[in-house]
């Protein structure tokens, strides 16, 4: 039976990604040896880091002064990198879920935060509007998309002060004028490779300006200078990174991969509000095509368990709910098909059916 991979993260890559990757760990550039032991500074993966860097910045159009760096420590680390390296006095935040919350909490170990807006009293399920971010702050940090309940912000926001954004579970869903951010960062396992490695696109006039010394492994100059191979880098999953960048391309770029994700997300949705027992729990306007969520309507409650061992029996994998959200969570990335989110569809339809 094809299984459906709609796990929230580590989740499902491409077929190009796993089959190049699986054949470079056993032969990796014609050399004989394994991706996992050969050098990082060998010129073959050093060609790799450099192509992984120019395909980011084609497909984002990253304009000039930016670099891309590929680091260890996840987005977490990027909590704590992020004020060291630019935090002063205050920044501000938007408070829409739990990844937002422990950045909050991170930067507040380095100056003052001012939360500019929270949904949390809705259980994160809608994305403030209508806040003020202060112009006396040294940046603006949002989370672009709310794995774990469901909800988006599909544009750049414009302040007037700099910007900085975890996009770790929409990467490369949508077009996104980089000019406008100081530090955009992403944990690789969405959207590109498996989790190992995490993307930081870095304004490098950002840099330099906190009175405080940062450690060296901590501090972004570190690793624009040495083209992240001060310590060695996560090796297999920069191939990996590479191979998803590849297969943007060849698909047609980002635009291409929006109107995929988009048409995908509509389908499912589409399904959820036709339903006479499934209902959304994000706020429509702020849907993520990213992680749809849906539960059942509160008469049907009881037939939750019921649903996961029957699509589970259909081959849908991963689509149990957050503990914090409960329900169901389809993750329909960029690497997800068409054909699985339709599978998902017609099983909710005939689960539906039934009831």
């Amino acid at each position: 039976m094809k299984k459906h991979n709609f796990y929230a993260g580590p989740s499902i890559l491409s077929e190009f990604t796993i089959k190049n990757t699986a054949d470079a760990v056993l032969n990796f550039a014609g050399t004989g040896l394994s991706l996992m032991e050969i050098s990082h500074r060998s010129k073959e993966f050093t060609a790799v880091i450099e192509e992984a860097k120019a395909l980011v910045k084609e497909l984002l159009e990253v304009p000039a002064g930016y670099d891309v760096l590929f680091l260890g420590g996840g987005a977490s680390m990027q909590f704590c990198m992020v004020p060291y390296n630019l935090l002063n006095k205050k920044a501000a935040y938007l408070e829409t879920g739990t990844w937002a919350v422990n950045a909050i909490k991170e930067a507040k170990l380095f100056g003052e935060v001012d939360v500019v807006a929270s949904s949390k009293e809705a259980n994160f399920s809608y994305i403030p509007k209508g806040y003020t971010v202060p112009d006396d702050v040294d940046y603006f940090h949002f989370t672009s998309n709310n794995t774990i309940y469901g909800t988006e912000m599909r544009f750049d926001p414009d302040v007037k002060v700099p910007l900085v954004a975890d996009m770790s579970s929409d990467i490369f869903s949508r077009p996104i004028d980089v000019s406008k951010y100081d530090v955009i960062y992403a944990g690789a396992q969405k959207n590109l490779a498996p989790a190992g490695v995490t993307i930081v696109i870095v304004k490098e006039d950002a840099l330099g300006h906190v009175n405080r010394a940062i450690p060296t492994m901590l501090d972004y100059r570190t690793h624009v200078k040495k083209g992240s191979m001060f310590n060695t880098p996560p090796c297999l999953p920069i191939y990996a990174a590479l191979q998803t960048l590849k297969y943007y391309k060849e698909l047609g770029g980002i635009k291409e991969m929006e109107k995929r994700d988009l048409e995908k997300a509509a389908i499912l949705y589409d399904a959820i509000d036709a339903s006479k027992i499934f209902v959304g729990t994000a706020a429509p306007e702020d849907r993520s095509i990213m992680n749809v969520c849906f539960v059942m309507r509160e008469e049907y409650k009881d037939l939750e368990s019921e649903f996961i061992e029957f699509a589970t029996s259909q081959g849908m994998v991963g689509i149990k709910g957050h503990r914090s959200v409960g329900g169901f969570r389809a993750s329909i990335y960029n690497a997800m098909p068409k054909s699985s989110v339709e599978a998902l569809v017609a099983t909710m339809k005939e689960f539906e059916k039934k009831h």
